[in-house]
């Protein structure tokens, strides 16, 4: 959805969601979800694109402030007080991030002494890696619309905590692995258990944040990047969930715009003797050859190939034919926006025989995109209770998927 109208009801979505949350107007103390802080942060920086208006951008730093200063201090129902990372106030400042971000959960995060209770978990604060490497994303966004290099200096300085924290090698050796949600300082795993996508979906942030970064944006990825890359190898990709799909796809099309815009990211994986040719001025990334096949390939292939193996699964289920109380918009939403950009992902591989064609296959879904939003949009499926119990994340991404260039950008 592209025209005036589609952008008028984004507008509508995103104010009702700065309404909601206590972003506009201002209410003390505001609602902060990092998550869906990250993708509205996207949508602000869309409609300031598409309209011109600056107080779209305004109120997209706006809520960026917000988030620092809401989850990155310590909860207010918690004894202990200022900067998560424990920084004096003037340093926590200038670097708010460098002790990560609250996820912004409505309960305390499960003390070192408290039993595990796996429902309860799921409403208790922490960290999540998975919402920290949203948030990157979204600050070197503002970073690239405003050309302000200090929001890419607090995302490479926040994958490096992250990294340092949520990364470990096992006491009985072998690769690293990764926790998967840490307690609010960071200083113990509150479940220990490995994201499935984790591990790829920081590789590539981190090579984004790279990418700006090389631009004199901060300081350097690279360790980070070889890191995760061992912790990548191997994994499992393939998964029915509709948003961990989504996120496939969105990886993907990141993944190509990073290789088509730094040669840094050729430097860092040519250590394994895989060589890419990126053809300049074309826009696509042409055919790639090394001594063992391509970088580019040996990344993408497998990514495309689970997100297609995982759309077959998930059509095949039928759960988009049941009604609005038995569905999760904000998950359909990570699919419908990962969809989205299928159409730009072909055009820039279609001189790569190999990678076309994987990509090709992936355009017969395109349209459950509009299928999942005209749903959504209507007014009926939104007064099931499975919406209004995640209003704000909902309203957010469905106004993403409507007007996604700026979250599918790097």
């Amino acid at each position: 959805m592209t025209g005036d109208t589609d952008i008028a009801i984004v507008r509508d979505f995103m104010a009702e969601f700065a309404g909601l949350t206590g972003l506009d107007p201002p209410r003390t103390p505001p609602r902060r979800y990092l998550w869906t802080d990250a993708y509205a942060v996207c949508n602000y920086l869309e409609l300031f694109h598409r309209t011109g208006d600056t107080s779209y951008r305004d109120l997209a730093l706006r809520l960026v402030d917000q988030v620092h200063h809401t989850l990155g201090r310590h909860r207010d129902d918690d004894p202990r007080t200022g900067w998560i990372g424990g920084l004096p106030d003037e340093e926590g400042e200038a670097h708010p991030t460098r002790g990560g971000l609250r996820i912004g959960k409505p309960l305390p995060e499960r003390g070192p002494d408290e039993p595990f209770d796996e429902r309860l978990e799921w409403d208790r604060d922490g960290q999540y890696y998975h919402y920290l490497t949203k948030w990157m994303h979204a600050l070197n966004r503002v970073s690239r619309v405003t050309s302000d290099p200090t929001y890419t200096r607090w995302a490479v300085e926040l994958a490096q905590a992250a990294h340092a924290a949520f990364t470990y090698t096992p006491s009985s050796g072998g690769r690293k692995r990764m926790y998967w949600k840490m307690s609010i300082d960071l200083s113990r795993p509150l479940v220990p258990a490995m994201g499935q996508h984790d591990p790829l979906d920081g590789f590539v942030t981190y090579s984004e944040l790279q990418m700006t970064a090389a631009g004199g944006c901060g300081g350097s990825l690279q360790p980070e990047i070889v890191d995760m890359a061992g912790i990548c190898r191997g994994g499992n990709l393939a998964t029915d969930d509709p948003l961990g799909i989504g996120g496939l796809l969105f990886d993907s099309g990141r993944i190509v715009q990073i290789l088509e815009g730094s040669g840094r990211i050729v430097q860092i994986l040519e250590g394994s003797g895989r060589i890419v040719q990126i053809l300049e001025g074309s826009g696509r990334i042409g055919p790639l050859a090394g001594r063992e096949g391509s970088a580019y390939e040996d990344l993408l292939a497998p990514v495309l190939d689970a997100a297609l193996a995982g759309l077959t699964r998930f059509t095949g289920g039928g759960t988009l034919r049941y009604p609005a109380d038995y569905r999760l918009a904000f998950r359909e939403l990570g699919l419908s926006i990962g969809l989205r950009g299928v159409g730009i992902l072909v055009e820039r591989v279609r001189e790569n025989q190999d990678l076309s064609r994987r990509a090709e296959a992936l355009m017969r879904y395109v349209p459950l995109a509009d299928e999942i939003e005209r749903f959504w949009m209507d007014p009926d499926n939104r007064k099931a209770g499975t919406w209004k119990q995640n209003r704000e994340i909902n309203t957010v991404m469905l106004a993403t998927s409507l007007a996604p260039g700026e979250f599918l950008a790097v």
